[in-house]
């Protein structure tokens, strides 16, 4: 079969099935779940939505109680997977375009979850969808698993390892081609306590902990002065826009950054470090100061967690969320390579605050260890073949990275795509992972999907 043509007689329909997809503001609602919407009603209505386009194909549907669902296609005893998910992070600001409305613009798909991870599920789906449209029989059972709660924790994969059907091998359209065989361990470290002495009366930042923080603002007692001057020279030294005013009796303070994926925190530029190092700087305040001084660094130099991993690179760490009001709790992000652990991590905080005379208590908030497959592996050599054949690209080695996908949940899993390496640099903004203005080029989109055909019927084993 050639792919690339049949990927052309389907595009319009894809496009029309994708778009619907996006309009979903499937985001994690706690406030609005039920006992078959754990997730809330838009992760509910996200999930009925591919369920439905699961019927119309004549996929066998099931639903695993609100927190994923199952397309399967084919009766053989072994199985092969692809998992996807539904959910998206907020849409933040910054967008030029509405994040909830599919836009095709300079051959360049956006919307929110175009390229994370709505897009690829809908290209793993079409994948199999033209497989089974083509009446190709396949040795194995394929297995298309959509979950809710990706962006969230994967509460959604945990209750589904323990109540669905686990596929023998399989892969993750999540991440970026070529194969993914590692994945950082995901720490979310939390700094608590009931009481700080800071002049900040009022700061709540950030969504997620696994987004840098795009835009902060604080509050603080007008009776320490407005330093309008020094704020100014501030954003300006340090190429930043924000503003400072008065009302009554308090101050206002807002910095806008740059929001990136936490797992690349050297792509953003985190608007809540910022506030806390001119508050600290500026004010003399130490609490606001010592905090920054220990996230500064996203390779967390001076926590003294800084490494790199044989096979990962190296550590990475973001302040994700700051909420002080008298009382303080900071999460802090940390992607961490399989040659540490957590508890050296969470030692290292705790060492670093006793000897700032800084009284946070510190907890692991929430821990998913490092992913490691074998790159000789035969299911990463089957995928790697795949995508050489199918891209041309030789060149281009089997990886690790930082962000964490549904692979770590369901053994023998990678990630596989849906980004593909060099890609091009022109005078198109093409937004990233949890950034606004998300998107993917159309022509890696079919690029894709050829690639997920191929990578299925290898897997899957086709009946001659």
């Amino acid at each position: 079969m050639n792919w690339q043509t049949e990927c052309e007689k389907n595009w319009s329909h894809l496009i029309m099935d994708l778009s619907g997809l996006i309009e979903i503001s499937s985001k994690r609602n706690d406030e609005g779940k039920t006992s078959n919407a754990p997730f809330g009603k838009a992760c509910r209505q996200a999930l009925d939505y591919m369920m439905e386009l699961g019927k119309r194909e004549g996929f066998n549907v099931q639903d695993v109680d609100g927190y994923a669902c199952v397309l399967s296609y084919g009766e053989g005893e072994e199985s092969i997977g692809v998992l996807g998910h539904l959910d998206v992070v907020p849409e933040g600001d910054g967008w030029s375009k509405d994040p909830y409305r599919l836009t095709i613009e300079n051959n360049v798909l956006y919307g929110r979850g175009v390229s994370d991870d709505k897009g690829p599920s809908i290209a793993g789906f079409y994948a199999l969808k033209m497989i089974k449209d083509a009446q190709i029989k396949l040795k194995k059972k394929v297995m298309l698993i959509f979950g809710c709660d990706e962006e969230s924790g994967m509460e959604c994969m945990d209750y589904y390892a323990q109540h669905g059907e686990i596929p023998d091998m399989g892969f993750v359209p999540d991440a970026s081609f070529p194969v993914v065989y590692g994945e950082k361990g995901v720490l979310h470290m939390k700094l608590k306590n009931n009481h700080v002495d800071t002049i900040i009366k009022e700061m709540h930042a950030g969504e997620r902990p696994n987004i840098v923080i795009g835009e902060a603002s604080a509050v603080i007692d007008a009776s320490n002065g407005m330093k309008q001057e020094l704020f100014d020279f501030y954003l300006a030294s340090n190429h930043l826009s924000g503003s400072m005013s008065k009302e009554g009796d308090l101050i206002h303070i807002s910095i806008k950054g740059t929001p990136a994926h936490a797992a690349m925190p050297y792509l953003g530029n985190n608007a809540a470090l910022h506030i806390l190092n001119f508050i600290g700087t500026a004010y003399q305040d130490t609490f606001a100061k010592t905090l920054y001084e220990m996230c500064k660094d996203w390779q967390g130099k001076p926590l003294g967690i800084d490494i790199e991993g044989a096979y990962m690179g190296f550590l990475t760490m973001n302040i994700g969320i700051v909420d002080i009001d008298k009382q303080a709790c900071i999460i802090v992000d940390i992607r961490y390579p399989n040659d540490t652990d957590s508890e050296k991590i969470k030692q290292s905080f705790e060492q670093y605050l006793k000897e700032n005379q800084i009284p946070l208590d510190v907890e692991i908030d929430h821990n998913s260890k490092p992913l490691f497959v074998d790159p000789q592996s035969e299911l990463v050599q089957t995928l790697m073949d795949v995508y050489r054949t199918c891209s041309g690209d030789a060149f281009t080695p089997a990886q690790t990275m930082g962000g964490g996908t549904y692979a770590r949940k369901l053994p023998n899993f990678v990630a596989f795509g849906s980004e593909f390496p060099n890609q091009k640099t022109d005078d198109v903004v093409i937004g990233g992972p949890h950034q606004s203005d998300e998107g993917m080029r159309i022509d890696e989109f079919k690029k894709a999907v050829h690639i997920y055909c191929e990578a299925i019927l290898r897997l899957a084993g086709q009946e001659y």
